[in-house]
């Protein structure tokens, strides 16, 4: 097991590897990624709009050079900005956690990796992150993020989370290898409520290959189940159309959600798997 001190330097490097988030001044009212927008006037510090004066404004409100155009006086009216609130969840299945021969890492702490790397930006530009399923409430600051690692590597005691309070954007790891139906169950209350969401899965590169020759002993990590295949080479092609199905009918699903799916496999590089999971979240909000 890596150690968490470890994961968590090295998400901090990916971290400022990564150009600067870009969030869609357009992002919905539903979500709430970034410091963006809300498209009426409020505390923020960017210009809205000018208004005319009006007699409850305080003198140091109004705007002299705008007013100086003409015989009224305008106020500068800045627009609302929120800050957003994004909610993590990792997968702590006993096939998640499972590190395959000569990997540097399990799926689940590639999966950490990542998400630590985008929470970090996001927490530094004063969003709200968050762990699904923690029971503790999203927050900013360092804090927030070394509560995040905590509850990424803790877990939900492999108890898929209900849905927050409030609606928030979220990224779910997991290999996603359990039937779509299952899947389609879990997610469907989530999405209902967070029209915005991510789908990291994340794989172990001989889950991809299939490499085995002859006969090999398949276990199910965190169960006795296994599986002896006298001329294991027999069984790839299948294994690989099976495979690329899982991923397609995953993609699918995302999209009917409206959400978005990020393919990782562990040893890749995983500045690469940041840059693309952090450009899927960028996209919320975008005119269509």
């Amino acid at each position: 097991m890596t150690p968490s001190a470890d994961l968590r330097a090295e998400a901090e490097s990916l971290a400022r590897q990564l150009p600067g988030l870009n969030f869609k001044a357009e992002a919905s009212e539903a979500a709430h990624i970034g410091s963006a927008g809300r498209r009426r006037a409020g505390t923020g510090e960017h210009f809205w709009q000018y208004r005319r004066y009006a007699q409850e404004d305080a003198a140091d409100r109004v705007d002299w050079r705008r007013s100086a155009k003409g015989t009224e006086l305008f106020v500068r009216e800045t627009e609302l900005e929120t800050a957003r609130t994004v909610l993590f969840w990792c997968d702590d299945a006993p096939g998640f956690r499972w590190k395959g021969e000569g990997d540097l890492r399990t799926k689940a702490e590639e999966a950490q990796l990542l998400m630590l790397s985008i929470g970090i930006m996001m927490s530094k530009d004063g969003e709200r992150i968050g762990m699904l399923g923690a029971g503790r409430t999203a927050s900013f600051g360092k804090k927030a993020v070394a509560r995040l690692a905590e509850d990424l590597e803790r877990g939900t005691q492999d108890q898929f989370p209900s849905p927050p309070k409030s609606a928030a954007t979220i990224i779910l790891a997991s290999d996603f290898y359990a039937p779509l139906a299952e899947w389609q169950a879990r997610l469907g209350p989530l999405a209902a409520k967070c029209p915005e969401g991510v789908l990291l899965a994340i794989s172990a590169p001989i889950e991809e290959s299939f490499p085995f020759e002859g006969r090999t002993k398949l276990s199910r990590p965190g169960t006795e189940s296994d599986r002896i295949l006298g001329r294991a080479e027999t069984m790839r092609e299948a294994y690989l159309r099976r495979f690329a199905e899982q991923r397609d009918g995953l993609r699918r699903l995302a999209t009917q959600m409206g959400w978005r799916l990020v393919t990782h496999t562990v040893g890749q590089s995983s500045l690469q798997g940041a840059a693309r999971l952090k450009a899927q979240v960028e996209t919320f909000g975008a005119k269509a």
